[in-house]
């Protein structure tokens, strides 16, 4: 006999004699964005009966989940379903219900009733199963097309909205609808855990509970507290407290007045975030984007999406232009998840901006904490509070905009402090969402060109947003944003310290947090470039730009291009990399579309060259993908100057330079897996034609001389060539002082002035060849590994090993680079000891320092300084590069 569960008592009879018109009103006034999309992901069984479960029970919530359940092919929640021997008239239910006519209060119950009620009908023993679908219906959250500001007012918040606020939210905010469906909940699965009856119900109700706050914190964000409130909490705090006293006896001032003094700090950092105003940037940024770009792709967002919503996010993005921290919280903002609270330098805090961009989510933070204890302390007070609300957090760990197109050395101040305050309250589980944002042409172009060639970066003014009228009349193609594979820190905990748990219930300070860090940190970055989304113009970069007069055949260039194509895939890369399916054809005209390009017509073949005055600015984008073909460019690199090369040679020459290239590109291989890396990448190149293996299988033959595929492998090992030529240049400038002779300073500097002369002569039209920050960072490889130290005088010291690179670089370098680099240290060195003889000659005049002295003393003292700050250099916006970790320490 069946059974009859529940009858259709939700619907008044006049509501269901009206809800024609109520379905054409809905129809009318509501466009619905569902997620996830496609709805296949959720792998719904058609053969299982399915419960919709709402948030909280409202009819045109109801109506708009059958609108869309119909669109979807799904059953209709207000259809009846057999379940066992039960027959009920609906199939939805509500964790929550409110009564009143005008003024809402909830319900007092523990469960949905249908739900209840079908718990009892369930039987463990048999086959029966039902299908719980949670759904969030949020109206005025997803975004829309429309520029009417008035629709913010009624968009959704945590508040208890009446039925009048509800039904003019409709009709302003119907077209902005948001409808995500949940993973369907198993209660035969659930039942097979062990629990039955009333405890099967009170774990589904708890699992839908926390569904639904999950899903509305990621969309509308947390039910956050007011800003004032917040600012008393944080300086109230135990550490804060502990601070303000210190600050109070150190300074002997009243504890009053070091009150006050923290709670300007608190104000000064703290975000006050609104929703109506991200609402309004949505809006505007809408139609910015529309205007200066062909489109936004974004990659492996659905990956990120299903495990978000049971983690505190930390985003950390790689920094290459002030529009990331707009485009990702944009794009987040539309995929219905809650901008995140962004780490801001102080340099922004400007007039309107900052306090545009402190409603929009901004934090801001000083230059430097350095002699700030009290600021130390409110910030990474700040910090851990907002991991305990579940705010997601969005740092660039990289510390300032890269210039260059290469990923920054990490600065730690930023996750030091987030792994800190993870530490002292270890909840909800952090993960570190690393993002790549890639360009086709840079807003800031001509400014990082001028910085790298030596001028001043130009401080932020008020006066910059006259630039967005320049701006809105350029096109800047389209912007690649990748969402790379994330790093769970409970997991990286335990492969620092299995019992990390134990160890900080005891209060102390472990000694192992510090190496955890710097091994995130890399890790980090690697991820990053592990999902690069490779576009059009940067391999049209990477082919022309390994061409002396920057220019190709276009024949040639579309095999070259069409090879790059293919190796890509095959390099091991991981699934997360992306490279565009574009023609080679295409994309050249593509480049020319973008005046990134230009064509010569010839009888013979035109020919394809980089724009002449755009050179420098486009080797930002050669770099962008560097670390990609570094290991193939290297193996490709060890053939330009012999036709053949023994197997026991190539893996002697990977393996001395591989930790350079790894360290300063963040490639993913470990020293260990370097051999089984280049004979992977050796049979890719073995694949396409490029090399072949000789009979005896002992060495490597390159491809005939004047062969189409000989020239391929000459293009492939130029574009690393430039790497390895700095690396030379440090090796000829050591080996032509000696040992013991040069400090640090004095070798940055000379290096720093013998690339820029060697690019005077050779037409090196890439800025970044004499970058003193590549050179401090291979220097700081070579003492990381030994080959390089400091004596007592603080001198450099070395051994023979050094002089096995200068060897190699024969097989590497032609003799035309290696003579003119041998030829400016030599001068350079010349200059040094006529300015030595000239201060011995004149005792009674004051020591005359050389210039090369000069700049080294100077550097020391930047170094120290340098030094000083280095553990707290934080990923803010721009020019926060120095959040110290002795903050976070602290």
């Amino acid at each position: 006999m069946t059974k009859i569960v529940s009858h259709q008592n939700d619907l008044s009879l006049l509501t269901r004699m009206l809800l024609p018109v109520l379905r054409w009103f809905i129809k009318l006034l509501v466009k619905a964005r569902t997620l996830p999309q496609p709805i296949d992901e959720l792998n719904i069984r058609r053969d299982t009966p399915v419960l919709y479960i709402l948030e909280a029970y409202g009819l045109a919530s109801l109506l708009v989940l059958e609108r869309e359940c119909e669109q979807l092919g799904l059953p209709s929640p207000l259809k009846g379903m057999r379940f066992g021997s039960a027959q009920t008239a609906r199939s939805y239910g509500a964790v929550r219900r409110y009564g009143g006519v005008f003024l809402q209060r909830l319900k007092a119950r523990r469960s949905s009733e249908i739900l209840k009620e079908l718990v009892k009908e369930f039987d463990v023993e048999s086959e029966q199963d039902l299908q719980i679908i949670p759904v969030t219906v949020l109206i005025g959250r997803a975004p829309d097309k429309e520029t009417n500001l008035t629709k913010v007012l009624f968009s959704e918040n945590w508040e208890l909205a009446s039925r009048l606020r509800r039904l003019l939210s409709i009709v302003i905010n119907g077209r902005a609808t948001f409808v995500q469906f949940g993973e369907p909940i198993s209660m035969a699965q659930v039942a097979a855990e062990g629990v039955q009856g009333e405890r099967l119900l009170r774990r589904m109700m708890r699992t839908l509970r926390t569904h639904f706050r999950r899903v509305r914190t990621a969309a509308i964000g947390p039910d956050r507290s007011h800003r004032r409130t917040l600012v008393a909490n944080i300086v109230d705090s135990d550490s804060v407290s502990q601070a303000i006293a210190a600050q109070a006896k150190r300074e002997q001032v009243d504890p009053a007045e070091a009150k006050k003094e923290a709670e300007k700090y608190a104000l000064e950092i703290a975000a006050d975030y609104s929703y109506t105003v991200v609402r309004s940037l949505e809006i505007l940024l809408s139609w910015f984007w529309n205007r200066i770009y062909r489109g936004v792709d974004v990659h492996h967002f659905n990956q990120f999406q299903r495990v978000a919503p049971s983690h505190e996010v930390i985003y950390v993005p790689c920094h290459r232009s002030h529009i990331d921290y707009l485009l990702l919280s944009f794009l987040l903002y539309q995929r219905g998840f809650v901008p995140p609270h962004i780490a801001a330098g102080i340099n922004l805090n400007l007039p309107v901006v900052g306090p545009l961009l402190r409603r929009g989510g901004a934090f801001f933070l000083r230059r430097t904490f350095r002699s700030q204890p009290l600021y130390a302390a409110v910030f990474s007070e700040y910090v851990g509070t907002l991991l305990d609300k579940g705010v997601h957090i969005e740092y660039f760990i990289e510390g300032t905009r890269s210039r260059t197109g290469r990923l920054l050395p990490p600065r730690l101040g930023m996750l030091a402090m987030t792994v800190r305050a993870y530490l002292q309250d270890p909840q909800r589980p952090v993960m570190f969402q690393p993002v790549y944002v890639g360009y086709e042409r840079l807003v800031e172009s001509n400014a990082y060109t001028k910085e790298l060639k030596g001028q001043a970066k130009k401080k932020e003014s008020i006066w910059d947003l006259f630039s967005v009228f320049s701006i809105l009349r350029r096109n800047y193609g389209q912007v690649h944003v990748s969402f790379g594979e994330p790093l769970f820190l409970d997991e990286k905990l335990a492969e620092h310290n299995p019992q990390w748990r134990e160890e900080i219930q005891e209060k102390t300070k472990p000694n192992w947090v510090s190496g955890l860090v710097d091994d995130l940190g890399q890790q980090i970055m690697v991820n990053i470039n592990r999902s690069v989304a490779v576009n059009p113009v940067n391999l049209l970069t990477t082919a022309l730009m390994a061409t002396r007069m920057r220019a190709m055949d276009e024949a040639d260039l579309r095999d070259v291009l069409g090879l790059y194509q293919r190796l890509i895939p095959q390099l091991d890369y991981g699934d997360h990399v992306t490279t565009t399916d574009m023609p080679a054809e295409e994309q050249i005209q593509y480049g020319l579309d973008l005046k990134v390009l230009e064509r010569r017509e010839h009888p013979l073949g035109d020919v394809i060259r980089l724009m002449p005055r755009k050179v420098v600015r486009l080797t930002y984008f050669r770099n962008n993908t560097a670390h990609l073909f570094a290991v193939p460019s290297l193996l490709a690199s060890c053939f330009l100057n012999t036709a053949l090369v023994r197997w026991s040679r190539l893996r002697e020459m990977t393996r001395a330079i591989y930790p350079f290239l790894q360290n300063e590109l963040f490639l993913p291989w470990p020293a260990e897996e370097l051999d089984a890396v280049v004979d992977h990448h050796v049979r890719v190149l073995v694949n396409q034609g490029l090399l072949r293996e000789t009979e005896d299988g002992t060495a490597l033959v390159r491809a005939a001389g004047g062969s189409q595929r000989a020239f391929q492998l000459r293009i492939l090992a130029r574009s690393l060539l430039q790497t390895l030529e700095r690396y030379y240049i440090t090796f000829a400038v050591l080996d032509k002082y000696g040992s013991g002779e040069l400090s640090r300073g004095e070798l940055e500097k000379l290096c720093t002035q013998t690339a820029e002369r060697i690019s005077m002569l050779l037409e090196y039209e890439t800025p970044e060849f004499f970058d003193r920050t590549l050179f401090r960072q291979f220097i700081d490889s070579l003492q990381a590994g030994g080959l390089l130290s400091k004596d007592q005088e603080n001198r450099l010291v070395f051994d023979e090993r050094l002089g096995q690179f200068a060897t190699d670089a024969k097989l590497i370098l032609s003799k035309e680079v290696r003579h003119s680099i041998l030829q400016m240290t030599s001068r350079a060195a010349q200059q040094d000891e006529e300015l030595a003889l000239i201060e011995a000659s004149t005792p009674a005049v004051p020591a005359i320092k050389s210039a090369t002295q000069l700049a080294a003393e100077r550097t020391e003292g930047d170094s120290v300084a340098a030094n000083a700050e280095q553990a707290a250099s934080t990923a803010s916006t721009d020019t926060a590069e120095e959040a110290p970790r002795d903050a976070a320490n602290s």
